[in-house]
C-alpha cells in the first residue's frame, strides 16, 4: 500500500482538512450529551422552559455545525479517494499495455480486469474510509470516557471496563474474518473470468449447445463465491449481537451505579442520561472502527495485488528506430511458455531479405503464431536472437518497432467508431487518400461503394461486418501505415480463393514491397513465396520455394498434395 501512496501527491490539502473537519464534527458530537443533560436537569427539573428552549437551539446549532463538518470532510475525502484511484487506475492500464505478450499471459486477463475493477474500488474505498474515520472514531472513543470521568470517575470505571471487552470482541472477530475475506476476493476472479469467457464465447456455446454445462459450471464457482461470503459474513455478522450484549449489560451497570447515585444526591438524572450516551457513542464508534479496519485489510490485500501488476517488469522501452529496411533474421531461437510442457519453438534459423515474401505453414499448434510474434518483440525469445535489420529485436522496444512494423493479428478487432477510425489505428495522421488507397490494396473496395464511405459505422469489435470484411479492413489499417515488415497472422482465412491471390498481387505491387509474412493454412496462399517456412511440433523441418520443399519436405509435399491431389505427381 505504502508504493501506491505517490498517486495521492497533489491530494495533501484534502487529506489534512478531511480528518481535521471529521475530528471538528466529533468534538461537536461529544458535547451533545452534557446539553442534554442541562436540559434535563435545568430545564425540566427546574420547569424553566426559555432554559430547555436555549438548550435545545444550542443543542441545533451544535448539530447543524456537525453536520456541515461532516459534509466538508466528505467531500474532502471523497476527491482525494476517487482523485487516487482515477490516477492508480490510469497507471495500471498505461503499465498493462506495455506488457509483452508472455507477461498478459502470465497474469491473464480475468485477473487484470479484477485488478481494474474491484481492486481498486476497494481501495478507493478504503481510501475514503480511512480519511473519514482513522482519527475520528479513536477520539470520539477515549473523548466520551475521558468526558465520562469529568462527570462521575467512580460511574466511569464502568467505560474502562467494558472497553477493553469490546476492543477483543470487535478485533477478535476481524481477525477471523480478514484471511476469509482474503480467499472471497480470490474466488472472485475465478467468477470474473468464466463470465468473460463465456461472454467472449456466447455464440459457440449456442452453436455446440453448451448452455447447460457452461451454466452448471457457472453455477459451481458463484456457489463457491457465496458459500466464501457466507463464511466470512456469518463470523462478520456476530459483532453486532455481541457488542450489543455487553453494552446493554453495561448500561444496566451504569443505570444500578447512577440510579444509587442519583437517590443518594451524588448524580443528578441528567449526568446519568449523559453517561448512557456516552457510552452508546462508544459502541458506534467501536463498530465503526471495526468496520473500518475491516475495509482497511481489504484494501492493504487489493493494493497489493494492484502493486503486483505494476512490479512486473516493463522491457519495452522508448526507443527511437531508424527507419527499418525490412531485413529480418532469426539465430537458434527457441521459445518457452510459461508452465508449458514443450517448447513453443526449438532452434529456428532463417533469414528473410528486404522486399521477400514469406510464407509459413503447419499444423495448428506447430508454433506458427508465436515465431511471427517475435519479429515485432511481442513475446521474448528464451534463446537465440531475432534480428531487424542486424539488430536485436529486444534492444528496440516492441512499442517502437510496433510503429513500424503493420500487423494483422488471427483476431480480427475492430473498434466501435468508423472506418476512418479503425484506419488511423495504422496512421493517426492518415489522409483520406491514404486510407482509400489502403483500402484498394486490400479489396475492401465495399467500402469505398458506401454512401457514407470512410464515415461507414463500425459497431463495437466490427459485428455489422462478415469476416472476410473484417479481415480486409484489419489489413488496411496495417497497410495505411506502409509497413516496411508487414505481417500477415492467418488474416486471409475468411476470404475466397480469388480476392486471396488479388491482396497478394497488390503487395507485390507495392515500391518499395514490404518484407511480407504469411500464415496460412492454405499451400495456395504461400506456394509463390520466396520463401516458405514449414513447422511442426515447434521445430522448421522445411525452407525453401515451393518446387524445393515438394522434393525435399514430406510434411509440405503432405499438405500440398492434400489441397492440390492432381498437381503432386508420384515423384513429388
Amino acid at each position: 500500500m505504502k508504493k501506491l501512496l505517490k498517486y495521492m501527491k497533489g491530494y495533501g490539502k484534502e487529506c489534512v482538512l478531511g480528518p481535521l473537519f471529521k475530528l471538528l464534527e466529533a468534538s461537536f458530537e461529544l458535547l451533545i450529551p452534557l446539553v442534554v443533560a442541562g436540559i434535563v436537569d435545568t430545564g425540566i427539573g427546574a420547569g424553566d422552559k426559555s432554559h430547555i428552549l436555549k438548550m435545545s437551539l444550542i443543542m441545533v446549532l451544535l448539530g447543524m455545525i456537525g453536520l456541515i463538518s461532516a459534509v466538508v470532510a466528505q467531500f474532502f475525502a471523497a476527491k482525494a479517494a476517487v482523485g487516487f484511484a482515477a490516477r492508480l487506475r490510469h497507471a495500471v492500464m498505461a503499465h498493462i499495455l506495455h506488457l509483452n505478450y508472455t507477461q498478459l499471459d502470465k497474469v491473464g486477463t480475468s485477473t487484470l480486469i479484477t485488478r481494474m475493477t474491484s481492486d481498486i474500488n476497494q481501495v478507493q474505498n478504503g481510501v475514503n474510509l480511512t480519511l473519514r474515520l482513522l482519527l475520528r472514531s479513536p477520539f470520539v472513543v477515549f473523548g466520551a470516557m475521558v468526558m465520562a470521568f469529568t462527570i462521575d470517575a467512580e460511574s466511569a470505571l464502568v467505560f474502562a471496563g467494558i472497553i477493553p471487552i469490546l476492543c477483543v470482541v470487535v478485533f477478535g472477530i476481524m481477525l477471523i474474518t480478514m484471511p476469509a475475506y482474503k480467499k472471497v476476493q480470490q474466488k472472485l476472479d475465478s467468477v470474473t473470468g468464466a463470465t468473460r469467457e463465456n461472454l467472449t464465447g456466447v455464440r459457440v456455446l449456442r452453436a455446440f449447445r453448451m448452455e447447460k454445462q457452461e451454466v452448471s459450471q457457472f453455477a459451481e464457482k458463484t456457489e463457491a463465491l457465496a458459500a466464501g461470503q457466507l463464511q466470512a459474513g456469518t463470523v462478520s455478522n456476530l459483532m453486532n449481537p455481541l457488542t450489543y450484549v455487553l453494552i446493554n449489560l453495561a448500561v444496566i451497570l451504569l443505570v444500578q451505579v447512577g440510579a444509587v447515585k442519583v437517590y443518594t444526591g451524588v448524580l443528578t438524572q441528567g449526568m446519568v442520561i449523559a453517561l448512557y450516551n456516552y457510552m452508546s457513542q462508544i459502541l458506534v464508534e467501536l463498530i465503526k472502527m471495526a468496520n473500518l479496519i475491516l475495509s482497511m485489510t481489504k484494501a492493504a490485500a487489493c493494493a497489493g495485488r494492484i502493486q503486483s501488476v505494476l512490479d512486473i517488469p516493463v522491457t519495452d522501452g522508448e526507443n527511437a528506430v531508424p527507419e527499418l529496411g525490412g531485413k529480418v533474421e532469426f539465430k537458434n531461437v527457441s521459445v518457452s511458455y510459461a508452465d508449458a510442457a514443450a517448447p513453443a519453438l526449438m532452434d529456428v534459423s532463417f533469414t528473410a531479405l528486404p522486399g521477400q515474401m514469406v510464407g509459413i505453414i503447419g499444423g495448428t499448434g506447430s508454433g506458427k503464431t508465436t515465431l511471427v510474434n517475435l519479429i515485432p518483440g511481442l513475446y521474448t525469445a528464451s534463446e537465440g536472437s531475432v534480428l531487424l535489420d542486424d539488430r536485436d529485436v529486444n534492444t528496440l522496444g516492441a512499442k517502437a518497432v510496433c510503429q513500424k512494423i503493420g500487423i494483422v493479428p488471427q483476431s480480427n478487432l475492430l473498434f466501435a467508431g468508423t472506418v476512418r477510425d479503425n484506419l488511423r489505428w495504422g496512421k493517426e495522421d492518415a489522409t483520406d487518400e491514404e486510407m482509400i488507397e489502403a483500402l484498394r490494396l486490400a479489396q475492401a473496395h465495399f467500402v469505398t461503394e458506401e454512401k457514407e464511405g470512410l464515415d461507414t459505422e463500425v459497431e463495437q469489435g466490427g459485428r455489422n461486418f462478415s469476416g472476410g470484411q473484417k479481415q480486409r479492413l484489419a489489413i488496411a489499417r496495417a497497410l495505411v501505415r506502409k509497413p516496411a515488415i508487414l505481417i500477415l497472422d492467418d488474416s486471409a482465412s475468411a476470404l475466397d480463393y480469388a480476392t486471396d491471390a488479388a491482396l497478394r498481387s497488390a503487395i507485390r505491387s507495392l515500391d518499395p514491397m514490404p518484407t511480407t509474412f504469411i500464415v496460412s493454412q492454405r499451400a495456395a496462399s504461400i506456394r509463390h513465396a520466396d520463401l516458405i517456412l514449414v513447422l511442426e511440433d515447434g521445430v522448421v523441418v522445411g525452407q525453401g520455394t515451393s518446387e524445393e520443399l515438394l522434393k525435399t519436405c514430406p510434411v509440405y509435399r503432405e499438405i500440398y498434395r492434400i489441397q492440390f491431389p492432381e498437381e503432386v505427381t508420384e515423384n513429388g
